[in-house]
């Protein structure tokens, strides 16, 4: 055979594996088998992540394939908000929302984006957007056991000024019955719910990259980096925790003129030096949430939305942005606050409600509630 050497040893100095060739190890010598001199590292996926923490429960529902259709909306939705200028899709509409906001065009985008995917996974019951009126309804036969209450674009006023945006969502269980088959239509008290209630909660931020941060009920938070190569979620946040005290606080001063006593009595503690010689809070304020949360949930703080002489109920959404984050927050270890009580607690009493919100590192939040029940 060709690949016999030219010169062949005497049989007696022979060491072959077998009659065909002459190589230098013994016949009854096992082969070598590669070896490296570094550990190769697969990449946790937010789909393998989901899997191996839900594949061995047995509840009605499939929250694995939810979450795919989340997460794709997301990649969508990165795609887009990266390539607005590119493909034209900044700036406003002549339209109106339930909140009286002008509607950005990648709101629109945005929104039936996520309605899209949520309705086609087959697990959608009911869902709630800050952009739509009313709640939506996938067909029977797509009816499924989870209610999705979400932002689609929160902080859009700031797009078209590169400013960091994303996708806030939080996850329910029905409590109405869902039927012998599962496809029973949903009630609106299965959105009604307070956020204790939640299961999961999260948001999508995109920026110079796109992180979408995840909270599941007893399981921590985590964070996950989209992998634009594979386009893939990659676990590279894992087991966030906020720092029980921070440094930083969060607020609108413009609207100083407009707060309570208790704000204003806060913010100005925060401006002070404390009584052990310590140095005053750093202001940063982004002015979207998920950006701002998510500097609070890294770094440590407090992150402040109160109501005001203008907006006396507050004017953050509390199904659809104060709910999921304050879930997020205290799942890191952290708490929010409304003045009166926790977040949490809240009854929601109808789809649009607003509420006042302080969230951020516990301690930051538990000196601000002293102020707030003098």
């Amino acid at each position: 055979p060709p690949h016999r050497p030219l010169f062949r040893p005497p049989r007696a100095e022979q060491k072959s594996c077998c009659r065909l060739c002459w190589c230098m190890e013994p016949a009854n010598k096992k082969a070598k088998t590669m070896t490296s001199s570094f550990d190769v590292k697969h990449p946790e996926t937010l789909t393998s992540f989901i899997l191996a923490r839900h594949h061995h429960k047995q509840e009605k529902g499939d929250f694995c394939s939810l979450m795919g259709a989340i997460q794709t909306a997301s990649k969508i939705i990165s795609r887009a908000v990266h390539r607005a200028g590119i493909d034209e899709m900044s700036g406003a509409t002549e339209e109106v929302n339930v909140q009286g906001e002008i509607v950005k065009r990648m709101d629109i985008v945005s929104n039936e984006t996520m309605i899209h995917f949520l309705v086609n996974s087959g697990q959608l019951c009911l869902g709630a957007s800050e952009e739509t009126e009313d709640v939506i309804r996938p067909p029977e036969h797509l009816t499924g056991e989870f209610v999705v209450t979400f932002d689609p674009l929160d902080g859009s006023s700031n797009i078209d000024a590169g400013v960091n945006v994303g996708t806030i969502f939080g996850i329910y269980r029905r409590i109405s019955d869902s039927g012998p088959n599962g496809t029973n239509p949903g009630e609106l008290s299965d959105v009604l719910q307070p956020a204790k209630n939640l299961i999961a909660s999260g948001y999508t931020m995109y920026g110079a990259s796109t992180v979408l941060v995840m909270a599941i009920k007893g399981d921590g938070v985590n964070g996950f980096t989209l992998d634009t190569g594979s386009g893939e979620f990659v676990l590279t946040h894992k087991n966030m925790r906020i720092p029980p005290k921070g440094k930083i606080y969060s607020i609108n001063e413009g609207n100083h003129a407009t707060w309570d006593a208790i704000t204003t009595e806060y913010v100005t503690q925060c401006k002070s030096k404390g009584p052990d010689g310590a140095k005053p809070f750093s202001l940063r304020y982004i002015g979207t949430m998920v950006g701002d949360v998510h500097r609070t949930l890294c770094y440590g703080g407090i992150f402040m939305y109160p109501a005001d002489s203008a907006n006396a109920d507050g004017k953050l959404r509390l199904l659809y942005e104060c709910g999921p984050m304050s879930m997020i927050c205290e799942e890191a270890g952290g708490r929010s606050s409304f003045g009166p009580g926790d977040v949490k607690d809240i009854q929601p009493v109808k789809l649009h409600q607003r509420c006042p919100i302080f969230m951020g590192s516990k301690e930051d939040v538990d000196n601000f509630d002293k102020i707030a029940r003098k």
